[in-house]
């Protein structure tokens, strides 16, 4: 059984996860906030890069669940699960949004929350989880 890799950045309260795994390679955090989210630095996400809000409003927009944060201060950050939702995009993954369980082919069961990016086009390296091969591949749905 392999576990998976987590990666946090912390800055005073707040604390960036990224699951690299689960990462579906939106470009949605770098897109939409590069003075944090830059993939050619290392470390490639610095918290000194923005305000505080700036970085959990952008971390809000992370399809895959790859990117989540958590506060210091539980209130701020309360962990009501939301209903589970599925969106189909047309030439993409499936946007799997709530609390739910993959039972993986061995068997190892895996508890999901937030939002996660299921492959639909069968080429991903990392199923169950799309890595965006669907782009690759030219996948039409």
């Amino acid at each position: 059984m392999t576990m998976e890799t987590v990666k946090e950045y912390t800055r005073e309260d707040l604390t960036v996860v990224w699951k690299p795994e689960t990462c579906s390679h939106s470009r949605k955090c770098f897109s939409g906030l590069r003075s944090v989210f830059d993939p050619t630095k290392r470390p490639w996400v610095d918290m000194s890069g923005a305000e505080k809000e700036a970085i959990i409003n952008q971390v809000k927009q992370c399809p895959s669940g790859a990117l989540s944060y958590r506060m210091a201060n539980a209130t701020e950050n309360p962990s009501t699960p939301e209903p589970m939702t599925v969106e189909v995009n047309p030439t993409g993954p499936l946007i799997v949004k709530g609390d739910f369980t993959i039972t993986h082919p061995d068997g190892r069961v895996e508890q999901r929350a937030g939002r996660t990016t299921l492959c639909r086009c069968g080429a991903s390296q990392n199923k169950p989880f799309c890595d965006a091969s669907h782009k690759k591949i030219g996948f039409a749905g």
